[in-house]
């Protein structure tokens, strides 16, 4: 399926899918069918994403796939991949958390399972000079990426923190419209938004090309600086059917994320070719600099901070309360580990590891 047609089917699905996520077959309800002839797998084209571009571009994925042909779909926000995982569209994806845990939780269980953590940080709210508190705020018109989006449910949850009222249709003491992150960039330079809460590298696109600045890097708000930006999700009838696949997934994404760790000073070059493959442009070579200080990649989802994030979405009125008990299956991702030599990661007595 071409990107355009895939846009269109996704587009189609409609804004509960968007906000929920829907449901899949259970994995133990599905027998295994062998070798996967094809891993359909969603990522974005952002730095926080850095774990999929450097596992395309240096054909980490494909090598340990073997004969499972490998097809790419790119997308701008969780929501909308969590609607084409959830149609069965792709099979897997490098996601946010929050539209993951919706997922899970409107399809009771069913739809996905987080299989490894990717990024950490890398995310912050930007606003145009002259805005230098909180108590600035009143009145403005802020962006995130998409309505039910990690970001959103950040902002929003911070919004309120700092006593302001916002609304899921625009409306509020601070008015969020949902954008695509390019569109942003624009509609900040021309004056049209006042700031938005964003993923690397577009705060600091924004930073260096539109004279914004930080007034909250989101590591500020969690201990020791830690929370999860993406995560690399499969949907449960996938892993139960081809676990081989989602194995051999997994090995190349633990190699990506080693690589990007090991190889800091290349890593701006390898992402910097991806996205030039992807969208015909690269990043200038500060820009994607700085939004590399700003991220760290792992494969530990962090998951004990998954609760955090459930309620901060309920709160944000863009998710519904559930059990996210099961929501990971980290047994094939710490069985690569302990085969590289590392320690098992924690699925926070929220799954199995």
């Amino acid at each position: 399926m071409n990107r355009g047609k895939l846009s269109a089917t996704i587009a189609s699905i409609g804004l509960l899918a968007t906000m929920l996520g829907g449901c899949a077959a259970p994995a133990g309800d599905v027998p295994a069918t062998g070798p996967a002839a094809e891993l359909r797998l969603g990522y974005f084209d952002n730095v926080t994403h850095a774990p999929a571009l450097v596992g395309l571009e240096k054909g980490f994925f494909e090598k340990e796939l073997g004969d499972t042909t490998l097809t790419p779909q790119i997308f701008n926000a969780g929501p909308a991949t969590i609607e084409a995982l959830s149609a069965g569209a792709i099979d897997a994806a490098y996601i946010g958390p929050n539209p993951a845990v919706n997922s899970f939780v409107a399809s009771g269980g069913q739809s996905l399972r987080i299989v490894a953590g990717a990024a950490s940080g890398g995310a912050a709210l930007v606003v145009r000079p002259g805005i230098d508190s909180a108590a600035d705020l009143a009145g403005t018109t802020l962006a995130t990426p998409q309505l039910g989006n990690t970001q959103d449910v950040a902002l929003r949850t911070w919004l309120s923190a700092e006593g302001y009222e916002t609304s899921t249709t625009g409306g509020g003491d601070v008015a969020i419209t949902p954008t695509e992150n390019a569109q942003t960039l624009t509609l900040f330079q021309s004056g049209q938004i006042d700031g938005a809460w964003l993923p690397e590298p577009w705060v600091s696109r924004l930073v260096l090309e539109a004279d914004a600045h930080v007034l909250v890097d989101e590591a500020s708000l969690w201990e020791d600086g830690a929370f999860p930006t993406t995560v690399l999700a499969v949907r449960a009838e996938f892993l139960a059917e081809h676990p081989d696949a989602v194995k051999a997934l997994l090995a190349g994404h633990a190699a990506s994320v080693a690589w990007l760790n090991e190889h800091p000073s290349e890593a701006g070059a390898v992402i910097n070719a991806k996205l030039a493959a992807d969208t015909g442009k690269s990043l200038p070579d500060p820009v994607i600099a700085r939004a590399l200080e700003h991220v760290a990649f792992t494969t530990d989802p962090l998951a004990a901070t998954f609760p955090v994030l459930l309620n901060a979405g309920v709160d944000a009125g863009t998710a519904k309360a559930g059990d996210i008990n099961g929501l990971f299956d980290l047994t094939t991702l710490n069985a690569v580990r302990s085969a590289a030599g590392a320690a098992p990661v924690s699925a926070g007595e929220l799954g199995t590891e």
